[in-house]
């Protein structure tokens, strides 16, 4: 039989080096790395791969899009939508990476779609129980009562999310806004007050007085406040 002609794809997949998981996570964080993702960006993505392995059973780099499929079916059994998308979201990023960069010659994410989650109704408090809950908050007549009617007014204002909140300072509170620096995507922005709130904003910072922590809003114990803990 002659051998003049090229190799088949057969042929080339016996003769190709296959990648394994090891090399192709060294791979996939260095280029995590390289792009300043946040350290828990990078964990998040670490835990994912992790626990996919469990139900997948497989080594990551040759799994087909029947594999991935079987893992949705059976994580289906065990984990709610919200978390299997995030699963997803994590594998994506792993396998178009490695798709990219010609590590792997299928992307098995490629034909799979994020599972649709019923919508969630979101209850919001009218402009009259907002009054009321301002009120019930400042019968209080303590420090912690005041910080709370403070922190839900730069709430109601700025929308930012409570990460955000806790991690402000002092220093970003600047007349009528606050430099938010603690974002999720690492970028800074800036939030505006209304005038009453950037009111009680002074007269907080005022009664908070100068301390060692330089977060803005603290506990009762002069610390500062930790988002798992409004106390």
């Amino acid at each position: 039989m002659a051998r003049r002609g090229d190799l088949t794809k057969d042929e080339l997949k016996i003769i190709k080096k296959k990648i394994t998981d090891e090399e192709a996570f060294e791979n996939f964080f260095r280029d995590c790395f390289l792009r300043n993702l946040r350290p828990a960006t990078i964990d998040y993505y670490k835990n994912e791969f992790h626990a996919a392995k469990k139900f997948i059973n497989k080594a990551l780099v040759e799994c087909e899009q029947q594999d991935i499929e079987n893992l949705i079916i059976e994580s289906k059994k065990l984990i709610k939508v919200t978390t299997i998308n995030t699963r997803l979201r994590a594998l994506r990023s792993f396998y178009n990476y490695l798709y990219k960069n010609k590590l792997i010659d299928k992307n098995p994410m490629k034909n799979i779609k994020l599972l649709r989650d019923r919508l969630k109704t979101i209850e919001t408090l009218d402009s009259k129980e907002l009054e009321l809950l301002l009120k019930t908050i400042r019968k209080q007549k303590t420090f912690v009562g005041f910080r709370d009617e403070v922190i839900l007014l730069v709430f109601l204002d700025t929308g930012v999310r409570l990460s955000e909140l806790v991690g402000v300072e002092v220093e970003d509170v600047r007349e009528n806004k606050i430099i938010i620096r603690k974002t999720k995507n690492s970028f800074e922005r800036t939030v505006y007050l209304s005038e009453a709130t950037q009111e009680q904003v002074k007269r907080y910072i005022s009664i908070r007085g100068n301390l060692e922590t330089q977060k803005l809003f603290i506990n009762q114990d002069n610390k500062e406040l930790k988002s798992h803990s409004m106390s």
